[in-house]
């Protein structure tokens, strides 16, 4: 069984930097899509990055493009979302979430985290 694991969140200020760590264990992130999701109070849970394992693509929302990236530390087997000129909107827990490679991208997300929360102060 695929587990996933979250680490990093905190409290950062206005246009701050924060990086997000997604730990797998059971299977190697080299045979998954990874995604990160997240979700505020009231809303609906956005998946706001999917890396396509079969693509080898990444897919960001409009929101993060830019700011927003991930990277892959495959000894580690760990998965990090650099998140960069942070905005009040970016408050947010954040999920880490993993599934079985289709060729639609993060179209069989199973695995999920515990989830990390991000604030952001003025």
């Amino acid at each position: 069984q695929l587990q996933v694991a979250e680490s990093g969140g905190g409290a950062v200020q206005l246009g701050g930097s924060l990086r997000l760590s997604c730990k797998v264990s059971g299977s190697s992130l080299s045979y998954y899509d990874i995604a990160w999701f997240r979700q505020t109070p009231g809303k609906e849970r956005e998946r706001i990055v999917c890396f396509g394992k079969i693509s080898g693509v990444t897919n960001y929302v409009d929101s993060v493009k830019g700011r927003f990236t991930i990277s892959r530390d495959h000894r580690q087997n760990t998965m990090y979302l650099q998140m960069s000129s942070l905005r009040p909107e970016d408050a947010a827990v954040y999920y880490c979430a993993a599934g079985p490679a289709t060729s639609t991208m993060c179209g069989d997300i199973r695995y999920w985290g515990e989830g990390t929360l991000v604030t952001v102060s003025s």
